[in-house]
């Protein structure tokens, strides 16, 4: 009977893993063993970074949000705050967005939060 070595499969799997490492430096791009290798650390860092890419872009958002307010007098944590107690429902993606590129309308949300903080300091106050 013919011994039976699968080489045509095995050939199929190097090839392919050989592909998907092509771009690669040095050995990684030409030898099985060591292309294995980075491909399998790339797929890891690919799907953690997937799924870290959201808290960074939240970070982001967060940074720009807080820079536009401090110039205009108001700290995040209170303009945030402000704006729960408005039940104003913007997203933070879309408050960083509107910073940027409407100043004059994220103005006047921010006043709307300073004078909503006037009336409830009014208020306990008395």
């Amino acid at each position: 009977m013919v011994r039976v070595t699968n080489g045509v499969a095995t050939k199929q799997r190097r090839k392919r893993m050989l592909k998907r490492a092509r771009g690669y430096f040095g050995n990684k791009s030409r030898l099985f063993r060591y292309a294995n290798d980075a491909v399998w650390r790339a797929g890891n860092f690919a799907f953690r970074d997937r799924r870290k890419k959201k808290s960074e872009f939240r970070q982001l958002w967060i940074v720009r949000i807080n820079a536009a307010c401090r110039a205009l007098g108001i700290s995040y944590s209170r303009f945030i705050n402000g704006l729960k107690a408005l039940k104003i429902n913007l997203d933070r993606k879309q408050l960083s967005e509107f910073a940027i590129r409407n100043e004059a309308g994220f103005k006047t949300l921010v006043e709307q939060v300073k004078s909503q903080f006037k009336t409830a300091d009014s208020k306990s106050s008395k």
